[in-house]
């Protein structure tokens, strides 16, 4: 057992609106046995508090959780570069995050913010090229081509509409999700624990387990979300009830 625990959510925890058998119970017995967890997503669909609702309505731990998403990633990052503007394509947690920092324009922003956006369009695409190449700041919330849903489905993700936003303005967006170990590393800062002190546990080698890595952390694949085998040497199991295996 490890003294803290950060888990991804979508295909980590739950799919879609439904908690993976099992979930709940095993995040709750980590901390019952004294681990500190936390909660790392690349989702910038949703606000905070939608997370913390949506964490209780299906059972897992919250009090004392740490909770990091790229919706408030992207805004701290925005609050940091002193942009005033933005141009956002996402859904409303990422345009609520961002409009507590900035103003949402489709004219002269000073930064475009691009994360999952289910209504997705040719002229979102086309005002975002126009400002990117007039000179503003390109950021994305996280890479992930495929996005999670309940009964194994998948839909596509945030990375897919990255990709077609940087293809046309010509310009690579700073990336605030995993694989880049920022929220990771600022997980740990509030857990106050060393990195080898932490699991990083997700369902994807290309974000959650390249992230962990990154950050100098421990890490855990589980399959039950985008990954369906283990690459050799990486510790893993069907799901996260198999971090109780050695209790």
């Amino acid at each position: 057992m490890f003294p803290g625990y950060l888990f991804d959510l979508d295909g980590t925890l739950w799919r879609g609106e439904e908690e993976i058998p099992g979930a709940a119970e095993t995040v709750y017995l980590l901390r019952q046995r004294g681990a500190k967890i936390g909660y790392v997503t690349n989702n910038s669909t949703k606000s905070s508090d939608d997370f913390v609702r949506k964490l209780a309505g299906l059972g897992f731990p919250i009090d004392g959780a740490v909770i990091k998403s790229t919706a408030s990633g992207a805004a701290a990052q925005l609050s940091q570069l002193n942009r005033k503007s933005a141009y956002v394509i996402g859904e409303a947690g990422l345009m609520d995050a961002i409009g507590a920092v900035a103003e949402l324009t489709d004219k002269d922003a000073e930064a475009v913010v691009v994360g999952l956006c289910f209504s997705f369009n040719y002229r979102m695409m086309e005002t975002a090229m126009g400002l990117i190449r007039a000179g503003a700041t390109f950021i994305a919330t996280n890479r992930d081509a495929t996005y999670p849903m309940s009964e194994g489905t998948m839909i596509p993700g945030a990375g897919s509409i990255v990709a077609a936003v940087e293809a046309c303005g010509g310009k690579s967006p700073l990336v605030i999700g995993k694989p880049e170990p920022t929220m990771i590393l600022q997980a740990l800062a509030e857990f106050g624990l060393a990195a080898d002190q932490v699991l990083v546990v997700g369902d994807r080698m290309d974000t959650d387990i390249e992230a962990g890595q990154r950050a100098g952390c421990p890490v855990h694949l589980v399959l039950s979300g985008v990954e369906t085998s283990a690459p050799e040497g990486i510790s893993s199991s069907p799901d996260i009830t198999g971090l109780l295996a050695g209790f």
